[in-house]
């Protein structure tokens, strides 16, 4: 330094400063609380109305869902018990609806002893769908994904165990049609052998041959009818086939609209407009009313399995545009690559076109399920008992008569749960494959 510089500078140090903090301004959550909720006076101000809003509702709310009554056996007793514990004008929740009818509500009319069958189904469920969401899990339980919708037919409806296991062996059938008799026959011929000789077979066949075996060897648990299932019970029967069938039909409905072939595309062009411009309740009116007409005199449709066929259809159509959006986001030279690379329609289509299609459709497809899920409450117009149907029923009866809000409570936070839980798995997914992808 200067003697000059020195002279003009009244002090310089030299040595370093200790390591210290930053200020509690700028870290944590009053940096999160100032730049989210108080960084401008328009932010200022909708934070001080939101948290007024926010007052206003939980302080009515809360006293009313935390005060609540459980323990009386009907509203009547339920208001005396409120009107002695907290004064004649308290507004309490009378949750003893619940705590008393909460098993037709999940179950329906499902015999009481028999609750363990709906039980241990919904576990095997969840068992069987954990390989398919995450890869983490073992791959060796996909057997339990590949036999869990009959083992779980057989345990919701019953009978004997001979039907599907018979229903099985068509399955094997096509597989073995397809895996041994392709390279002799070809694979177009093959294709259409693996379809019909299942389908002759499950309308032959199968019944007769699960009833000899069920004579020789009988496997059977006490049948219940669908008349008796209803509530939750009923909601994720149909929403759990809807979904699930609804997404392969929906991607070959996709495939065939975009197909170069004039009567698969037009074909699959009409069913979606047809079907995608009927409102779903006049679907479930047709499965309800309508469908035995076209049926041989004598044919006893369960109503359940027509519901779940209308429901699925209707999903497609709409799975079927949210999937041919994603194929046409993709550039042509991925269509290009998968010719260079020699693959075959259905090798490019699996291999190279559709992971991605489907990846961009992510979005969409839950969007479609969860409306799915949420319209299995129309199945109430057509006789059968879901969660909203019961909820009437109970408020009909003398006991619970004018209990509104408590059952409509908890009706939409079930729903809630099954929505809000497929919503986090589609941003899981979404965030797993664009990791993936980097």
């Amino acid at each position: 330094m200067s003697d000059t510089h020195a002279q003009t500078v009244p002090f310089v140090r030299d040595t370093m400063l200790d390591q210290q903090d930053p200020p509690l301004t700028q870290i944590g959550a009053v940096k999160w609380i100032r730049e989210n909720l108080f960084s401008s006076w328009l932010n200022i101000l909708l934070t001080l109305l939101s948290l007024w809003v926010i007052y206003a509702a939980l302080s009515h709310l809360l006293p009313w869902a935390l005060r609540g009554i459980w323990d009386a056996s009907n509203l009547s007793e339920c208001r005396a018990l409120a009107a002695e514990r907290y004064g004649a004008d308290a507004s309490v929740a009378c949750w003893a609806v619940l705590a008393e009818r909460w098993p037709q509500l999940v179950f329906g009319f499902f015999p009481k002893e028999l609750y363990w069958r709906p039980i241990l189904a919904f576990l095997l469920f969840l068992a069987a769908v954990a390989p398919v969401l995450f890869s983490s899990v073992p791959r060796k339980i996909l057997w339990v994904t590949a036999l869990a919708p009959f083992l779980l037919f057989w345990l919701i409806w019953g009978g004997s165990l001979w039907g599907p296991i018979a229903a099985v062996l068509g399955f094997v059938i096509s597989w073995a049609i397809m895996t041994y008799a392709a390279p002799k026959i070809g694979a177009l011929l093959s294709v259409i052998l693996a379809i019909v000789v299942p389908v002759v077979y499950w309308l032959f066949v199968c019944g007769p041959l699960a009833d000899a075996l069920a004579s020789v060897v009988p496997l059977a648990l006490q049948p219940v009818a669908t008349q008796k299932m209803g509530g939750f019970l009923l909601a994720t029967i149909i929403g759990v086939s809807g979904i699930v069938l609804s997404l392969p039909l929906g991607i070959l409905l996709a495939l065939g609209r975009q197909s170069d072939m004039f009567i698969i595309n037009k074909f699959s062009v009409a069913f979606i407009e047809i079907i995608r411009g009927v409102p779903l309740i006049v679907w479930l009116f047709t499965a309800s009313l309508l469908l035995n007409y076209f049926l041989p005199p004598g044919t006893n449709f369960d109503l359940m399995l027509r519901v779940i066929i209308m429901v699925t259809l209707f999903s497609a159509a709409y799975i079927a545009e949210v999937v041919r959006g994603g194929l046409a986001a993709l550039p042509k030279g991925q269509y290009e690559a998968a010719d260079a690379l020699g693959l075959d329609y259905w090798k490019s289509m699996r291999l190279i076109i559709l992971p991605q299609a489907l990846k961009i459709s992510i979005p969409g497809i839950v969007n479609t399920f969860i409306g799915l899920f949420k319209d299995t409450t129309l199945v109430v117009f057509i006789g059968l008992l879901d969660p909203i149907g019961l909820s009437s029923s109970i408020r009909a009866s003398t006991d619970w008569n004018g209990v509104y809000w408590e059952l409509f409570v908890f009706i939409g936070l079930c729903f809630f749960i099954f929505c809000f839980s497929m919503g986090r798995y589609s941003l899981f997914l979404e965030k797993k494959l664009r990791r993936e992808h980097r």
